[in-house]
């Protein structure tokens, strides 16, 4: 459960640490501790929550998961929740990470689906300069790894919307076609969910100057975030829209396939009409003024005059569309 426990001093890391060293290293001024956990038992967190005097309702939210993205402050302390997303199989998973920052502390806690913060971490040191402002910089080279991993995904969705949209527009789309279009709209659903609150928590992390453990040379960092956040968002209402316009036109489609078929259907129908209703009359059991039983040639002239009828109403017909 516990991944990694490193601290770092005036941007440099030290050995690996324990919980038991925590205490001592947290009294130093130049130095501040990085603590990964992965789904945490309930007994790990009370551990964690004493070493750090965490808020109890944020470790309470932390332990349980299932939060949208959000940004709250406890004291000196701010707790942030992050929905994170990777593909998997074709479907997109989302997981959560709640992290913990304060004055010399960050605390990250990974739910779910969530792809390591290995690189995060070897990118961090290797800007030492920076890694010395504090938790800060970590705090944000973490939400912007989050966020830079939700491009692949949506670049994902969009080729698989546009190609369905390009499918409808054929019109050789399939009834697999319509199942995956809500499969897709149901994945943006959750991409807006986990991707909008982030505008919120960039907008407080780049305005709250009260909070001064996230020191003023790392904020300006969370504008570059902030942009990816609204690019993320705009992108999800497009390909939005997109899978809109692909429904309307496989519905469209649909309709016109019925009405096509509808018209071939009353087309021949009406063929069909003109002998039923000359065969129906001479069906009749009585006998009346009829060409066909006095007439020698009066069999072939009606089935003649049959036939002309049913070649000019089918000419007429196939003309128009109808057949």
């Amino acid at each position: 459960m516990i991944v990694n426990c490193v601290a770092y001093v005036d941007g440099h890391k030290l050995p690996r640490i324990e919980l038991d060293d925590i205490p001592t290293l947290c009294d130093q001024p130049d130095a501040f501790i990085w603590l990964g956990l992965c789904e945490p038992d309930e007994a790990l967190l009370a551990r964690v929550q004493a070493l750090f005097g965490l808020h109890e309702l944020a470790i309470e939210d932390a332990h349980h998961a299932h939060q949208r993205p959000k940004v709250e402050a406890y004291g000196d302390c701010l707790f942030v929740v992050l929905r994170t997303a990777q593909m998997s199989e074709g479907k997109v998973d989302f997981g959560e990470t709640h992290l913990f920052v304060g004055p010399r502390y960050l605390v990250s806690i990974r739910h779910g689906s969530s792809l390591s913060y290995s690189s995060v971490r070897a990118r961090c040191e290797s800007n030492p300069h920076l890694l010395s402002k504090g938790p800060g910089f970590v705090l944000y080279a973490i939400l912007d790894f989050v966020v830079d991993n939700y491009f692949p995904i949506l670049n994902t969705v969009e080729d698989a919307a546009e190609e369905l949209e390009e499918r409808f527009f054929k019109g050789d789309f399939a009834q697999d076609d319509i199942g995956q279009l809500y499969e897709l709209k149901r994945e943006l659903v959750e991409l807006r969910r986990a991707a909008a609150p982030l505008i919120e928590v960039c907008n407080y992390l780049l305005t709250d100057a009260f909070n001064t453990h996230i020191s003023d040379d790392i904020r300006p960092y969370f504008r570059d975030v902030y942009d990816h956040t609204l690019r993320i968002n705009e992108t999800v209402e497009t390909v939005r829209e997109t899978l809109a316009l692909a429904l309307q036109i496989s519905l469209s489609l649909s309709a016109a396939r019925q009405n096509e078929a509808t018209k071939k259907l009353a087309g021949w129908g009406a063929l069909l009409a003109i002998p039923t209703m000359v065969f129906s009359i001479y069906g009749m059991n009585f006998k009346g003024w009829f060409p066909e039983l006095e007439w020698t040639y009066g069999y072939p002239t009606v089935m003649g005059g049959v036939a002309v009828a049913c070649l000019l109403l089918h000419y007429h017909l196939k003309k128009s569309g109808w057949l």
